[in-house]
């Protein structure tokens, strides 16, 4: 019993022994040559070595000369190294060391992008997953992010491309909804369908998407003999898209987007309600 007692404590002292070796063999660069060698790695697209000098740049020299560059250059690295959620912590953490930087702009708009391209990684790319079905969370945090780097520096740089992806977000979430409602059709569900088109019509009036919601919404209102809700809505769809193919030649409303409906007007009310809670 003392036998194994003794290898244990010397096995012990041997792993601890070791580990103060091999760091004490962790040789610390200077600041600079930490610095230099990160810019080298970015400028080849070698972004992992990148990250790991920037990451020791901020260990061994937290305030050094170039603590503010190394922040910035992590965020960048870590957007290209495809670590996205990597990315945008490193802007909230620039952001919150660096509130006042001249280079705040350009924190908040990574920020924004790094969200903007969450939910479409390589996943997306790769497979047939439709982005309009996922969890808008993302896009809506990228949408603040965009926003308040428009509110707080309108004459950045970043400006215009920050509102055109506001404007992209948008339409992303038009198309939630128009998921949703094509959803609700299919089982039936015509109340909650007209809901989510209403949804769209009055939030995303802009949205390439508002001409189905439209039409949708007509459908909806005639087959649940709401007469005035139909009037309404196909005279917006006529004056807004004039040559929609819900027009027949004759120009009168005719569209197939209930076609098959089986239950009764009572069951569907009810199904419906129940489907958009």
């Amino acid at each position: 019993m003392r036998s194994v007692v003794r290898l244990l404590l010397l096995t012990t002292l041997v792993v601890l022994v070791s580990a103060c070796a091999s760091n004490q063999q962790e040789e610390v660069l200077p600041e600079k040559t930490y610095y230099e060698n990160a810019r080298d790695a970015m400028n080849s697209g070698n972004f992992n070595e990148a990250e790991q000098n920037l990451d020791s740049l901020e260990t061994y020299y937290p305030f050094g000369r170039y603590a503010e560059q190394a922040q910035l250059d992590l965020i960048y690295a870590r957007y290209q190294n495809l670590d996205l959620e990597g990315a945008r912590a490193a802007a909230d953490r620039f952001l919150r060391l660096n509130p006042q930087s001249d280079h705040a702009d350009y924190a908040l708009y990574m920020r924004g992008l790094a969200s903007y391209n969450l939910d479409i990684g390589l996943a997306a790319r790769y497979l047939p997953i439709d982005v309009a079905a996922r969890n808008p969370g993302e896009q809506t945090q990228s949408f603040r992010d965009f926003s308040e780097l428009l509110s707080r520096y309108p004459d950045s740089q970043y400006a215009a491309d920050a509102r055109q992806r506001m404007i992209a977000v948008r339409n992303r979430m038009a198309e939630l909804e128009i998921y949703a409602a094509r959803y609700y059709i299919k089982r039936e569900a015509y109340v909650a369908a007209n809901n989510r088109a209403r949804y769209i019509v009055e939030n995303y009036p802009t949205s390439p998407i508002v001409e189905e919601a439209l039409v949708i919404l007509a459908e909806t209102f005639r087959f649940l003999d709401f007469k005035k809700g139909t009037q309404d809505a196909i005279a917006m769809l006529r004056d807004n898209f004039p040559k929609s193919s819900a027009f027949n030649e004759a120009g009168e409303f005719e569209p197939d987007v209930l076609k098959g409906e089986s239950r009764s007007l009572s069951s569907v009310i009810t199904f419906g309600l129940m489907g958009d809670e």
